[in-house]
């Protein structure tokens, strides 16, 4: 089970790829490999998980060692493209700038807060609470959602979607880990530390968190570029 870790983010890559060389809208392309660039820096607050949440055996020993490991890099790489696009990729949509008059209505104003709300709260929760920071990353990621809903109600039918898509998707991915590699979730997760309960094997916690994911993440690009994202008339009937 040494190399489960690295073989499991391995696996999530390798589904980014087929996703994104499937994209036939370049701009999807382009939102799929940039918010994964960006994601990827999550692989920082690994160490607020370990040993808290779980502790799992790790390329060159790094996570017991430093707190860091090359995996979580390559796992929240691979998170952050599929969840912005997973609704792109299954839809038929196009994106389309603001209009200016649309930028300055009033809910707009909070524009850069709600961007950076989740970070910020997710920092909050960990200095002032003492929850288990997977509570805490739940809960950030969630409240940020609705303040981005807020600002960008148009996005409410990607975001909805999109966190049901990819907590399917991320259902599918992890019972691959658990064929693999039985009991690996029972030795790897803290289990005593969380609310216990495992859906199909997998911890409720990771099923809360691929929700999130896909509920905040799938409207990241378009608010921070201000675009609108739309399904492709055209392209349909084409079909």
């Amino acid at each position: 089970m040494q190399y489960a870790w690295l073989i499991w983010s391995l696996l999530f890559l390798v589904l980014w790829a087929v996703f994104y060389f499937s994209l036939k809208n370049k701009e999807s392309k382009k939102e799929m490999f940039r918010v994964s660039l960006w994601t990827m820096l999550a692989g920082f607050t690994e160490p607020f998980f370990v040993p808290r949440y779980w502790n799992p055996p790790s390329l060159f020993d790094l996570t017991q060692r430093t707190g860091f490991d090359i995996e979580s890099f390559i796992f929240a790489f691979a998170v952050g493209g599929l969840a912005v696009v997973i609704y792109e990729g299954l839809f038929r949509t196009e994106h389309q700038p603001m209009r200016p008059a649309e930028k300055h209505e009033v809910r707009h104003k909070y524009h850069l807060w709600a961007l950076v709300s989740g970070p910020v709260l997710f920092v909050a929760f960990v200095i002032f609470t003492d929850w288990n920071p997977i509570y805490s990353a739940f809960i950030a990621l969630m409240a940020a959602g609705l303040f981005a809903w807020y600002c960008r109600p148009d996005l409410k039918k990607k975001m909805i979607v999109s966190a049901f898509l990819f907590l399917g998707l991320y259902v599918f991915y992890f019972l691959t880990l658990i064929i693999l590699y039985p009991g690996y979730v029972e030795r790897v997760w803290n289990l005593k530390a969380l609310s216990g309960i495992l859906i199909l094997g997998i911890p409720l916690e990771e099923l809360m968190f691929a929700f999130g994911v896909g509920f905040l993440w799938s409207s990241y690009y378009e608010h921070f570029t201000w675009h609108k994202v739309r399904l492709n008339i055209n392209n349909r009937h084409e079909s």
